[in-house]
């Protein structure tokens, strides 16, 4: 039997930058322009304005669970969109899909300085708009699934990797 050769650095180095980078499963389409708004003005929307508070109060109560590439509950593990469609589900009783390029899709683009606590940021994490997503907290902060150190965590937009990565923002709320 001929001896195994060890996988050559760089490419193990790509591979686990790709897996530390990643959160959630990989989106279907790229959505349309830098909107990516819906052609019929329609969006994904809470009924009830108080959703929005009570998704930070979740997602603040999912700390330290721990992440999972497609995960979809808390039990088993999360993973970025997958820890948004949770909370909306059990908040609301909808679903959101299992995806952060379709959940950007569905959702209200706000600009990013009108960001409140329960909107929606989005990163670009893998040279693909909207691959990564969290809930925002308010102060700069927001609340995501990522798989590096494997545990739903609290991050700063002004995180270096962040800022430069972060590609949009989203209400579940309806617009006033």
């Amino acid at each position: 039997m001929p001896a195994r050769l060890p996988a050559p650095v760089g490419l193990v180095a790509a591979i686990a930058t790709a897996l530390l980078a990643a959160c959630s499963s990989l989106p279907t389409a790229t959505p349309p322009g830098p909107a990516s708004g819906r052609e019929d003005g329609s969006y994904f929307s809470l009924n009830d304005p108080l959703h929005s508070q009570e998704m930070v109060i979740f997602a603040l109560g999912l700390l330290d669970t721990a992440y999972r590439f497609g995960g979809r509950n808390p039990e088993a593990g999360l993973d970025c969109s997958g820890m948004v469609s949770y909370i909306v589900e059990q908040i609301s009783g909808r679903r959101l899909p299992h995806n952060a390029a379709q959940i950007a899709q569905l959702t209200r683009p706000i600009p990013i300085p009108a960001l409140q606590a329960g909107d929606l940021v989005f990163f670009n994490t893998r040279n693909q708009r909207h691959s990564h997503m969290g809930i925002y907290l308010g102060d700069g902060r927001f609340v995501h699934a990522p798989s590096s150190r494997g545990r739903i965590r609290i991050e700063l937009l002004e995180n270096p990797y962040f800022k430069s990565r972060i590609d949009g923002a989203r209400s579940l709320l309806a617009a006033n």
